[in-house]
């Protein structure tokens, strides 16, 4: 793997180094974002193009240490202790994102395929892969970016400073320093419901704080504008976001404290307090440790001891996660103080000009990177390699259907007439395109696939037809809609993958039960609900007769993939992604399921033919905080919350909600209403259950 080195003599080098391992009960991380903080960094590389004699005047501490070797040790031996002190390359960066790609076994919160925040000058450097102890990650909540977590340490060292400051709701602030960390203070403090005033000498980082949430800022004068602005009271804390030392900037934040107002030195500033001026306003001054309780114990980071809530409400872990929520819930917008993205190819380039960034994301994808001796390369999000359904297309005035059976003509096409116009039919006998043309309208009829030239095809075939013509129809550059499976094979799914990355046509998967009003239903209410969800679907398929086409599982692929991937769609739906399945077979082609989504959410599937045919088909119950929902054949869904029932009643199962929305989106009216990433998901999932059941094993989901 590469990792950015850097020597004593200045020079900075992408080097090629071993994989690390997981620490003991730690994670191994590929990265995939890390953020280079200008003001630690910047510090470290111009420490290290000083010369030998502005080094020892940097740092007196450090050559006090070569004298105590000198006095213990000898000359020679001081010596070639900062001989190798100069030679020897050292990591920089300490806020990274990546994703767990191995666990010790001693850990118990973290899994393979998880998205982590890391942090720690000792683990999260800028390089491929980060070797990092269990209480200096955590897990990446949906809705939050790789690049925005990849802040988390940094803004975890400006909340520590918010919280020493004990500012509460619409005290009045100044925040000395608009360097990263000052933003990110002054974002924070606004959150908070404070009122910031933001001071910096850069008048264009002034600019940033205001966007930040900065009532006022300032770049001289500042204790008068202190004073007009807080009427001549003077503001409850003062937070020092800079370095250096010296007596007059701690004079000024006594002057704009205060009686009893707080001094928070979050940065590497070594403060001078005049005595009278401070004892007369009795101010009490903090420092403010890096990310917060725990950073620099042994114990707690690398030994995995957290402290008990109680006793230590905010760890460094639990400042990280609050973090991570604020950047969920848009709280802590970091678009503002993102100043320049770039390559890690690019990164030793980056520290020649960190006096004019403020924040710079270095984004990893397309590096090639490795564990354990196997080569990967990251694959980009499904939403992104197959967007192109996503967005809004030109109108298709003309739709072909190929496959018109029973179910496409009660179910499909009824709710399409008279929405978009009918060119060609296809069927398999000259006598049922004939009857299906004259139904509803087509232009022509016709046996031969061919002969559809439509921009728009609706495919009803069997299911061992359905990814051939979608991948044929692809190649035209079609508006596809399947009914499901999608495809019988995975190999068949990577054939589709290959297509939908180069068409500029799209697919739509008929999974209508996501469209269904009592579907949707559901997931407004558990989208509004806190916390882990559980859903448990039982479908009562019936006995299969033997002479039913299903029972053929070349035509079909079996009820589990035929029909079972309805379920398993709806579960994506209503929780998100999933992570991984454990399956069994509950009879002939019937089977029970366990899958895990991301955030703790689980799925539970019972697919049999066995009960009692006076039994709904399809019942469906979740469960979250404060909330059940019971949902019977998507016609009544019964609520509990609050200690009252709810029931709701409905007359569609999603198939009309789900051709208006589709011929909506053929109009041009819409954008797609179930992009491919979302049914390639689902049918993958499917793929997984299968082959848990033919493995008995778990089996995991790739990203």
């Amino acid at each position: 793997m590469k990792q950015l080195a850097q020597y004593q003599d200045g020079r900075l080098e992408l080097q090629e180094v071993a994989v690390p391992v997981p620490p003991p009960g730690g994670i191994l991380v590929r990265t995939t974002c890390t953020v280079i903080s200008p003001g630690t960094e910047k510090m470290k590389v111009d420490q290290a193009r000083m010369s030998l004699l502005e080094k020892a005047r940097a740092r007196p501490d450090q050559v006090r240490k070569v004298l105590d070797t000198v006095r213990t040790l000898g000359w020679k031996a001081a010596l070639e202790k900062v001989r190798n002190r100069l030679e020897s390359p050292t990591p920089l960066g300490y806020s990274a994102a990546g994703v767990v790609v191995a666990v010790d076994e001693a850990n118990p919160r973290f899994r393979i395929g998880d998205r982590v925040a890391c942090g720690g000058a000792e683990c999260a450097h800028h390089a491929e892969m980060l070797g990092v102890p269990d209480l200096l990650a955590a897990k990446i909540p949906d809705g939050v970016e790789d690049w925005q977590a990849a802040y988390t340490t940094l803004a975890s060292i400006s909340l520590e400073g918010v919280r020493q400051s004990g500012v509460r709701l619409g005290e009045r602030v100044l925040v000395i320093g608009q360097g990263l960390i000052g933003l990110l203070a002054t974002s924070l403090l606004r959150s908070a419901g404070a009122r910031v005033m933001a001071t910096d000498l850069n008048e264009g980082r002034l600019q940033v704080a205001t966007a930040m949430g900065a009532e006022r800022v300032v770049t001289t004068g500042v204790e008068n504008a202190v004073r007009e602005w807080t009427d001549g009271v003077g503001v409850d804390a003062v937070l020092v976001c800079i370095g250096g030392k010296g007596g007059s900037v701690s004079q000024t934040v006594i002057n704009c404290l205060r009686d009893r107002g707080t001094m928070v030195i979050v940065g590497m500033h070594d403060a001078e307090l005049p005595w009278k001026t401070a004892y007369m306003k009795d101010i009490t001054v903090k420092y403010s440790r890096s990310y917060g309780p725990g950073r620099y114990d042994p114990q707690y980071e690398w030994g995995g001891r957290d402290y008990p809530i109680g006793h230590v409400r905010w760890t460094e872990n639990r400042n990280f996660e609050a973090c991570l929520e604020l950047m969920r819930t848009g709280q802590l917008d970091l678009k503002p103080v993102t100043t320049k993205r770039l390559s890690f190819g690019e990164i030793t380039g980056a520290y020649d000009s960190l006096a004019n960034d403020v924040g710079i994301v270095v984004n990893y994808a397309g590096m090639e990177q490795g564990a354990g001796g196997m080569e990967s390369k990251p694959m980009a999000p499904a939403s992104s390699r197959f967007a192109s359904d996503s967005k809004l297309q030109a109108p298709c005035s003309l739709l072909d259907v190929v496959g018109a059976g029973n179910f496409a003509r009660t179910m499909l096409l009824p709710h399409l007439k008279g929405k978009i116009a009918f060119g060609t039919i296809v069927n398999g006998t000259g006598l049922s395109a004939r009857h299906v043309k004259e139904k509803f309208g087509f232009a022509e009829a016709e046996t031969d696939a061919s002969k559809a030239t439509g921009g728009a095809v609706l495919i009803g075939t069997r299911h061992h037809l359905h990814a051939p013509q979608v991948i044929s129809a692809l190649k035209a550059g079609k508006q596809v809609f399947v009914e499901k499976p999608l495809c019988l094979t995975e190999a068949e799914l990577a054939e589709i993958d290959a297509e939908m990355a180069q068409t500029a046509g799209s697919v739509m998967v008929g999974f209508n039960r996501r469209f269904a009003p009592a579907a949707i239903e559901m997931k407004k209410r558990l989208d509004a609900a806190p916390g882990v969800k559980s859903l448990a679907y039982h479908v009562c398929a019936g006995v299969l007769a033997p002479d039913h086409w299903y029972a053929n599982v070349e035509e079909s692929g079996g009820r589990v993939l035929g029909e079972a991937c309805h379920m398993l769609d709806l579960a994506c739906y209503l929780l998100g992604t999933p992570k991984r399945v454990s399956a069994q077979p509950l009879g002939p082609d019937t089977a029970a399921a366990q899958v895990e989504f991301e955030n703790g959410h689980t799925f539970q599937l019972i697919y049999t033919a066995e009960g009692d045919s006076s039994f709904p088909k399809e019942t469906l119950r979740a469960f979250a905080p404060g909330l059940i929902l019971d949902c019977e054949n998507f016609m009544k869904l019964s609520i509990w919350k609050s200690r009252k029932q709810q029931t709701l009643k409905y007359t569609s199962k999603g198939h009309a909600e789900e051709m208006h929305a589709w011929s909506s989106f053929l109009k041009g009216e819409a954008k797609h209403p179930l992009p491919y990433a979302q049914s390639r998901q689902s049918m993958a999932l499917t793929f997984a259950v299968l082959r848990s059941i033919r493995e008995a094993r778990t089996v995991a989901l790739e990203r």
